[in-house]
């Protein structure tokens, strides 16, 4: 029975059996078709984080997903409730994040219905996966297996809950507790360990390149050992950024957001163990970071991954975590223990203690002169490699950094640190615009203690600007920083060298620190750094609630990462 007496209900059973199996948080808005099991999760004790968008509901859970390693959860209506989620879907697919949505869905008999849509193609054609619930005796197990398989398989997985079904009585008043199966790492073929460590054996310099696939195997501390064992440089993919925090020989991000020290270290390598890492063209920058002749090993769950983008790695397939203990077992029953040598060298270290940081490197690296002008009524503002690192210098060390798509991606993966990887979002798998603001707001959520900081673009928060009153209702500790162009600035400096006329990627100066105060939100702007200090200091001292900082940065700036991808592509 449910708790005011009358019976429960498809909907009940379902938001009932998924809190007792542990789902204590979920995100969304509610609507007709997702009331009842939404009601139902909270009343077995989840809290129920109501978004403004449900775009921004699946980016939340993302989010939260990315910040414990546990599955996120949504909860949305049928038809355009589900519409409105795709994008975000696909950018959790793209991802590999464990999410499980909650969606009502027409009943099969009602072919006539507004919200009627092939909801299960819409989700596949993003790459989530679609479940639904089939009958009142199985609801509880389809509930369950639509958790344990986002789960399991590390994806978005959508299951439809048809609203007559919803409303049909439950088969039992009481349902048995499901266990959630602890995933088990997919251990290596020995033999495939074994080629690995021959070629490790007789390398000189050998590199991990570690992607999200070490994160989510939890594998920084074997990947260490193995790193000392091999005498290896140690990097990591953009979305992997921070695992490697404080390690010896840790050479920072791969790719287009590289340091001098490790474009120069880098196409030096021998052999390049890639940890979970795809090896796209951003993270090996079209290839040119890989060393002529290299020979790559490439480690990942998934067998496609393997060779995608490097044609003609040595493939091992299995857990980056278990891959990697392997392989330090392999070695040291062949007496391989090379702790010094390879990278492991003094000039090595001096090389990326000199150059190996961005930080110690002057605000004129890592930029171009880029393409003029914006429509506002200054040109002239904040340098953002300047307004990053005084961000960097203001905050405390534990935080969590998410970064939206766009051309400020690369600012503060460049001069923002961070002390681990869950404390690194990354929302860029889609490359889509405006979703960093959700994932951020999940973030505090998991993190609550914490500050946490979204980077985003002028444009990417117009995106989202219904989730500033998300943030200032959730009273969180949260930093939006706007790099504000007054454009869509990669568009800009992509097509002026090219003698197109930009104004229609421009626009006029806006006041964002009003939008977002009328929101509820704290806010400042600021066109010098001398604006900044003392009220962000003042902030970051006592975060009561979300301050909103709209930077009006230099258009005239471009990121050399961006300039380097338009020669590429």
């Amino acid at each position: 029975m449910t708790s005011g007496g009358t019976r429960q209900t498809v909907a009940d059973a379902v938001g009932a059996t998924l809190a007792e199996l542990g789902v204590d948080t979920v995100f969304g808005l509610m609507g007709s078709g997702n009331f009842v099991v939404t009601e139902a999760l909270v009343a077995g004790g989840a809290r129920f984080v109501s978004a403004r968008h449900e775009g921004g509901a699946v980016m939340m859970a993302d989010g939260w997903a990315r910040s414990t390693g546990r599955v996120g959860v949504a909860s949305v209506h049928q038809g355009p409730g589900l519409t409105n989620t795709l994008t975000a879907l696909a950018e959790a697919a793209k991802s590999r994040t464990p999410l499980l949505v909650l969606s009502g869905d027409t009943p099969a008999r009602d072919r006539h219905s507004n919200f009627r849509i092939d909801q299960h193609d819409l989700v596949a054609s993003v790459g989530a996966a679609a479940e639904r619930i089939h009958s009142a005796a199985s609801a509880p197990a389809d509930a369950a297996r639509a958790l344990h398989r986002a789960l399991l398989e590390r994806r978005p997985v959508v299951l439809n809950l048809p609203i007559d079904l919803q409303a049909a009585p439950a088969a039992a008043d009481r349902f048995p507790r499901l266990p959630v199966p602890v995933p088990r790492a997919p251990r290596p073929a020995a033999a495939d360990i074994g080629r690995a460590a021959t070629l490790i054996e007789g390398a000189e310099r050998v590199a991990i390149v570690a992607g999200r696939g070490a994160v989510l195997a939890g594998a920084r501390d074997v990947l260490e050992v193995l790193g000392e064992r091999c005498g290896a440089l140690l990097c990591t993919s953009a979305v992997a950024h921070g695992l490697f925090a404080g390690a010896e020989f840790d050479a920072g991000i791969s790719g287009g957001f590289v340091t001098p020290a490790l474009e120069q270290l880098l196409p030096q390598a021998d052999v390049v163990l890639a940890f979970g890492a795809t090896l796209n063209h951003w993270t090996t920058r079209g290839g040119r970071l890989l060393g002529d002749g290299a020979q790559v090993v490439q480690v990942d769950v998934d067998p496609r991954a393997i060779g995608a983008h490097v044609p003609g790695a040595m493939a091992v397939v299995g857990d980056a975590g278990a891959a990697a203990a392997d392989l330090v077992a392999e070695l040291d029953a062949r007496g391989v223990q090379r702790r010094d040598g390879g990278f492991r060298t003094a000039e090595v270290r001096e090389l990326l203690e000199r150059e190996g940081r961005w930080s110690a490197l002057g605000l004129d690296r890592g930029v171009v002169p880029g393409a003029g002008g914006g429509t506002g009524p200054s040109v002239a503002g904040v340098h953002p490699r300047a307004l990053t690192q005084a961000v960097d210098a203001a905050l405390p060390p534990e935080r969590t950094v998410v970064v939206d798509s766009g051309h400020l991606t690369g600012w503060p993966a460049m001069d923002l640190t961070v002390r681990d990887a869950r404390s690194w979002l990354f929302v860029n798998g889609f490359q889509a615009v405006g979703l960093g603001l959700g994932a951020a707001i999940g973030a505090a959520v998991a993190r609550p203690g914490r500050i946490t900081v979204a980077a985003v673009g002028d444009g990417g928060l117009f995106l989202a600007l219904p989730e500033l009153e998300t943030a200032a209702r959730l009273r969180l500790p949260l930093l939006v920083l706007v790099y504000d162009d007054a454009a869509y600035g990669a568009e800009v400096h992509h097509f002026t060298p090219q003698g197109r006329d930009v104004a229609l990627a421009q626009f006029p100066d806006t006041d964002l620190a009003a939008i977002a105060r009328g929101a509820g939100c704290d806010a400042l702007t600021i066109r010098t750094l001398d604006d900044l200090h003392a009220p962000l200091a003042a902030w970051a001292a006592a975060p009561e609630e979300p301050l909103v900082v709209d930077a009006k940065v230099d258009p005239t700036i471009c990121a050399a990462w961006l300039e380097d991808a338009f020669r590429g592509h």
